[in-house]
């Protein structure tokens, strides 16, 4: 089964994760380390009302650290991380998430 994700920031800025062979990480870990992740990375919620989703994480999340930490080497680690996280918070095998739009697809 294909395990990927895809993060964008524009057609010539996207970053894809292939996590066929990386190790699954599990579901409660995964949404702790997005919920570590956002605090530190200091995220403001989205939505007006403050309810922040998974979804909103995972957006809020990859914002916040910038595209450096997706295309720097030096940073593989914490971006194969994110997307172990975002792939199993979300209990999808491929996810999209698009910064120019916002929007996370499956």
């Amino acid at each position: 089964m294909r395990s990927q994700v895809t993060v964008s920031w524009s057609d010539t800025a996207t970053y894809r994760f292939d996590l066929e062979e990386v190790q699954p990480m599990p579901h409660e870990q995964a949404r702790a380390w997005l919920d570590e992740q956002f605090t530190v990375l200091e995220c403001e919620p989205i939505r007006l009302t403050g309810k922040v989703l998974t979804a909103d994480k995972v957006l809020g999340v990859a914002q916040a650290a910038g595209q450096g930490r997706f295309r720097d080497a030096a940073h593989h680690d914490w971006a194969e991380t994110y997307a172990r996280a975002t792939s199993a918070a979300l209990a999808k095998p491929v996810v999209l998430v698009d910064l120019a739009t916002m929007s996370v697809g499956y």
